[in-house]
């Protein structure tokens, strides 16, 4: 299997390997951890963006990612701990890896035991939360994470709880499509069952609420799913 999902997320995986798979989810998870497993790195970003793991096991060398890349992409979302995993001794790999934002590495073949201490050691270290002050700006749409506030052209907007989990997701890259089931996911997680078709009636009311000056912000993707439309110049901010 290259890529699954056991309980909830608290521990993602990202390892092409299904050997080291099976070491990781089966030490894991005897660990007390819960784990999510991706088989590469397009799929380690979707499952970190919507899960929003506690650590993040990154293998250096992915079959379509390289892995200090990849680190710096998730570095841009989330603050989860991040353990870089090589099969390579080269201690300058090792340092570039924590440079760009990694916590700690291991090397393979590497100790169960001791990847399970790692683990408990990092996780005792104290973690800034990355979304503090955390603000976007697309276009002419402002979006506070934090607040959990939005304002359209200056205009305050008043959103569900929903609405607004489907607009973080939405605008966390915007120029990525996002289907209705990584929507789903990302607002009421992986093991919700029904109707993918459930979303289009929250993007619906969402719409309403953003379009009222007449200017289309979510556009939809026939056969694939929804993404922010950019209506100007915007940027991104952390304070």
């Amino acid at each position: 299997m290259t890529d699954y999902l056991v309980m909830e997320e608290q521990v993602l995986v990202i390892e092409d390997s299904p050997e080291f798979q099976q070491i990781a989810r089966e030490s894991l998870t005897r660990a007390g951890y819960r784990v999510a497993v991706a088989g590469n790195g397009e799929r380690g970003l979707e499952l970190a963006r919507s899960l929003m793991p506690l650590v993040i096991l990154l293998d250096l060398t992915l079959p379509d990612a390289d892995g200090i890349e990849l680190c710096k992409e998730l570095r841009t979302f989330t603050n989860a701990y991040i353990i870089m995993v090589t099969g390579k001794t080269d201690e300058v790999d090792k340092l570039v890896g924590l440079a760009v934002g990694a916590d700690d590495y291991v090397t393979k073949p590497y100790s169960t035991r001791e990847l399970i201490a790692r683990i408990g050691v990092i996780l005792r270290r104290p973690r800034a939360l990355l979304d503090e002050g955390r603000t976007r700006e697309i276009g002419d749409v402002f979006v506070d994470v934090s607040a959990r506030t939005v304002s359209v052209d200056g205009q305050a907007v008043a959103l569900t709880k929903i609405e607004f989990d489907i607009l973080d997701a939405l605008t966390v890259d915007p120029a990525v499509v996002r289907s209705r089931a990584s929507l789903i996911e990302a607002v009421w997680g992986s093991d919700w069952v029904g109707d993918t078709h459930v979303i289009d009636v929250h993007v619906a009311n969402l719409r309403k609420k953003l379009d009222a000056n007449g200017t289309k912000h979510i556009t939809t993707v026939r056969g694939v799913g929804f993404r922010f439309a950019s209506t100007g110049a915007g940027r991104s901010a952390a304070a």
